[in-house]
């Protein structure tokens, strides 16, 4: 056997044999595999698509317009606690976009000119003064409330472990989720969609309003209590509930609470959450933990209330309003309220991966059985086997011998794409089938090309030996500009496609490597194989 034979063997040889090592993780014959294998050979394979495995589709809008709200509250807040410290006696309100200070002077102007240098003067006075954003500050904080929303999302998603999630922006506002294998719809909807606004607020209960209110209702009789205290309740104040659940019968109630509008602080000091198990209840509960900055001023807060209530209020819903007993160093505080265990580490992965600057709203719930997926896994593998059975008879029918040698191209073509897949853990879609039975489809082509130019060859009088030379030669160009071509088109869907579109990208981009490699160095090398051990003088093509 000469020697670039026998380079050209092994590097098939070893090639095919690391993809089948590779490739066995998506079978079932792993689980038959000894224990020995599992743990030091390849265990992750081929990842089934949402189409193809089952999950959800979800797709949200990110509410903009509230963002810009959320954003002026902050400023307010901010503001409050500036003036606070300096020793001014200066009210900060909201009405509609308009941030009102009152009263006015040089010092408060230029306070607010320090901090927030973007807004704009509508109004001025003795008596107040009145600013607003421009409307380049309003669309840029919603632009990056979808950005900052896509990033959530998926620090969300990746400590919530979905395995090969996708998420992306399908227009100016609005961002599609799939979940892969997630059976637990409703969870998975209530973590991604939680806006995670933490604010901690004073109970208003020296208000007489306080004590006319009901201690608690039963879920739903909320807006009630609201319509009816409407007008009773003060400017500044507000009236929330609290969800409560009687440990011996289960029942949930909602606690009612009038707090104040103003939040002391907010989550966006937290640099950590976690949970906890009370010893006392035996309950989980999460931990928080503040900044340098925060802590110094959650330390102000309850210094300065002691004796008072302050509520702990995630999205506007009391989670806990203990009693202030005296002041609070070091940064940590807990949130505590009844949970189940799943119910405390979704709250301390919303917290841990920030809040969105605005809320999301659900466009469209898809959710994709897994019985559907198996159908379409089973009716692509009765499409491929029959295809590839029909094309393995053709070819033999057609080009005799060759066309045997042409098939056994196209198995390892099939093996080798599989073994890629699998090493590189890619997510494979109904799409991404699509593409693999393309790259198969146009392994054949290349074949069929390869074989009339040494047909060609064989009529104008030439050997075997030079027909196939010859063939390979001029049929060599075609084969790789047309695969050069498909190979871009491939680039590009995979850099501007989503979701299934890149999955087709993937298979048919490793489908065209491949291919160049089965069909210019696999065929050609079974022909040397053939030619070089005898003087033949007839090709069975």
């Amino acid at each position: 056997m000469k020697k670039k034979f026998f380079w050209r063997i092994l590097i098939i040889a070893a090639a095919t044999l690391l993809a089948l090592i590779y490739s066995l993780p998506s079978t079932s014959l792993f689980q038959l595999m000894p224990q020995l294998w599992k743990e030091y050979m390849p265990d992750k394979g081929i990842v089934l698509g949402l189409d193809l495995q089952g999950g959800v589709h979800l797709v949200f809008e990110v509410e903009g317009d509230k963002a810009v709200d959320i954003t002026l509250d902050r400023i307010a807040t901010r503001l409050q606690n500036v003036f606070r410290k300096k020793g001014l006696e200066a009210e900060v309100k909201i009405d509609r976009r308009d941030l009102i200070v009152k009263p006015s002077n040089d010092e408060i102007r230029k306070i607010i000119k320090d901090n927030y240098p973007n807004l704009n003067l509508r109004e001025g006075s003795q008596e107040r003064v009145v600013y607003s954003l421009t409307n380049r500050e309003i669309n840029t904080i919603k632009e990056s409330s979808v950005e900052q929303a896509l990033e959530t999302i998926r620090n969300r998603i990746d400590q919530f472990g979905v395995s090969e999630p996708i998420i992306h922006k399908q227009s100016s506002n609005e961002i599609v989720v799939q979940l892969p294998g997630v059976k637990d719809t409703r969870r998975a909807i209530d973590l991604i969609g939680k806006t995670a606004i933490l604010e901690f607020k004073l109970l208003d209960d020296e208000n007489t309003i306080a004590a006319q209110l009901p201690a608690s209702v039963l879920p739903g009789e909320e807006e009630k209590v609201i319509q009816d205290f409407a007008s009773k309740i003060p400017e500044y104040d507000g009236i929330l509930f609290g969800r409560d659940v009687d440990k011996q019968t289960q029942s949930v109630i909602k606690r009612v609470y009038l707090v104040k509008k103003q939040a002391l602080l907010t989550g966006d000091l937290l640099t950590e959450a976690k949970v906890n198990i009370d010893t006392l209840y035996n309950e989980p509960y999460v931990s928080i933990s503040f900044n340098s900055a925060g802590a110094k001023l959650f330390e102000q807060v309850t210094e300065a209330n002691v004796q008072k209530r302050l509520a702990i209020i995630l999205d506007n819903n009391v989670y806990s309003a203990p009693v202030i007993k005296e002041r609070i160093s070091g940064g940590n505080a807990q949130i505590s309220g009844a949970f189940s265990m799943d119910e405390a580490r979704d709250l301390a992965i919303v917290l841990r991966s920030g809040s969105l600057k605005a809320p999301l709203k659900m466009l469209q719930n898809v959710t994709v059985g897994p019985s559907l997926g198996r159908d379409s896994i089973d009716a692509g593998v009765k499409a491929g086997i029959i295809g590839a059975i029909l094309v393995v008879i053709f070819m033999i029918v057609y080009y005799k011998l060759s066309g045997v040698i042409a098939d056994f191209a196209l198995v390892l073509n099939i093996i080798l794409l599989v073994g890629v897949l699998s090493m590189f853990n890619a997510t494979l879609t109904l799409p991404g089938i699509a593409g693999v039975i393309l790259a198969v489809g146009m392994a054949v082509d290349s074949n069929v090309l390869m074989f009339e130019r040494i047909r060609e060859e064989l009529r104008l009088g030439k050997t075997p030996r030079a027909a196939i030379d010859s063939g390979y030669d001029k049929a060599f160009w075609t084969i790789f500009d047309s695969h050069v071509t498909t190979l871009i088109t491939a680039v590009v869907l995979f850099q501007f496609g989503t979701g299934p579109i890149k999955g087709f990208a993937v298979t048919l981009g490793w489908g065209v490597f491949i291919n160049l490699f089965t069909a210019l160095i696999g065929t050609k090398t079974v022909f040397d194989l053939i030619t070089s051990r005898t003087e033949i003088k007839s090709l069975s093509i």
